[in-house]
C-alpha cells in the first residue's frame, strides 16, 4: 500500500463561487485529487450582485457548470454538485432555504460515518448561516474553515483597500449570524489569503502543460487578465491562489497529531460584524475563532503542481 491507497482521513463539503474568480477552480481540482479527503459535495453559491464576473444573477448556477467541468477533467464524476442560493440572506434570522443549504444539514446529521467534516468555504457565508438557522445542533458535527474577512486590529489592510473585505460584503448579514452563532471557524482573513501569490509565469510552466485539466485551469486565471484589462485595469504578473488555504489546513495535515502544522495561528475572541463588514467586540461569552496568519504556501503550491502533473500524465 502507498499513501495514495491510504482511506481518507477527514470529509469535505467545498462550499465556493465557481463562477467568480477561478481560484476557487484550483482550489477544487486540488481537493479531488487528494486522497486524504472524501469529497463528500461541492456547493455552487453566489457572487455578490452586479461582479462583473457574472452580471447575469445566476451566479450560482453558472457556478455548478464550471465546477462541474473541473471535476469531470479530475475524473471525479462521482462528487455530486448542488446549487446554492442566487441571494444573500434578507436578515439576519431568516435563512434561504436551499438545495446547499439542506445538503450541509444532511451531511452533518449523518450517522453512518465518524470522519470529521470541514464546511470548506471560499466565498459567503449565505450557505452556512442558512443551514445553521435551519438546524443548529450541526454546530456540533462539522467545522467551518472561511476564506475571508479583513485584517482583524493590529494588521495592516492592503493598501486602495477598504475596511471590509469581498467575501464578507457578498453577504453581510450572514457574516453577522455566523460569527454571532456556536460553530467551529477557522478563518482566513485578507492578510493571510493573499500569502498565497504566484506568478503567471510560474502557473504558465507548472499548469499548462500538464493535460486538459491544467491547460483549463491555467486557461481560466489568465482569462481574469483579460477581464481586468476590459475595464481599464493593469493586473501585473501575479495571481493570488485565495482559496488554495482550504485545501492546505483540510487535506494536508501532519500524519500524527493531524494539524495543519507548518501554519501559524492565534486564537481569539470572536468578534461580531457590523452592517459595514467591520469587527466590533462580541460577547465575553461567544466561541473562539482560529485565525491564520501565515499559510505554508510551498506545501499548498508545490502539492497542486505535484498533483496536476500526475493526473496530466495518467
Amino acid at each position: 500500500m502507498t499513501w495514495r491507497d491510504n482511506p481518507p482521513r477527514v470529509r469535505v463539503l467545498s462550499d465556493n463561487d465557481y463562477a467568480g474568480d477561478p481560484d476557487g477552480l484550483l482550489q477544487l481540482a486540488h481537493h479531488a485529487l487528494s486522497p486524504s479527503v472524501d469529497l463528500v459535495g461541492v456547493l455552487s453559491t453566489h457572487l455578490r450582485e452586479g461582479d462583473p464576473f457574472d452580471p447575469s444573477g445566476r451566479s450560482a448556477r453558472h457556478g455548478a457548470v464550471a465546477a462541474r467541468h473541473v471535476l469531470a477533467l479530475c475524473g471525479r464524476d462521482d462528487v455530486p454538485v448542488v446549487t446554492g442560493s442566487e441571494t444573500a440572506l434578507p436578515d439576519r434570522s431568516t435563512p434561504v432555504r436551499s438545495a446547499a443549504a439542506e445538503a450541509i444539514v444532511a451531511e452533518a446529521m449523518r450517522e453512518d460515518t465518524d470522519l470529521p467534516l470541514f464546511l470548506a468555504c471560499g466565498a459567503g457565508l449565505t450557505e452556512v448561516a442558512s443551514a445553521w438557522m435551519l438546524e443548529p445542533r450541526i454546530a456540533e458535527r462539522l467545522t467551518v474553515v472561511w476564506i475571508g474577512g479583513p485584517e482583524h486590529p493590529g494588521v495592516p489592510a492592503p493598501p486602495q483597500a477598504g475596511p471590509s473585505e469581498y467575501n464578507l460584503r457578498i453577504d453581510v448579514a450572514a457574516a453577522q449570524v455566523v460569527f454571532g452563532s456556536d460553530l467551529p471557524l477557522w478563518q482566513v482573513p485578507r492578510d493571510a489569503y493573499r500569502q498565497v501569490l504566484a506568478g503567471m509565469a510560474e502557473l504558465e510552466q507548472r499548469l499548462l502543460p500538464h493535460g486538459e485539466l491544467g491547460a483549463h485551469l491555467y486557461g481560466q486565471l489568465d482569462g481574469v487578465h483579460d477581464l481586468t484589462a476590459a475595464h481599464g485595469l493593469a493586473s501585473g504578473e501575479t495571481y493570488v491562489l485565495g482559496d488554495s488555504p482550504l485545501v492546505l489546513l483540510t487535506a494536508l495535515q501532519t500524519t500524527f497529531e493531524a494539524d495543519p502544522a507548518s501554519s501559524r495561528y492565534r486564537v481569539l475572541a470572536r468578534p461580531a460584524v457590523d452592517d459595514d463588514g467591520e469587527y466590533v467586540a462580541g460577547p465575553a461569552t461567544g466561541a473562539p475563532v482560529r485565525v491564520y496568519e501565515h499559510l505554508d504556501t510551498r506545501l499548498v503550491l508545490e502539492d497542486l503542481y505535484a498533483k496536476l502533473a500526475r493526473r496530466g500524465a495518467g
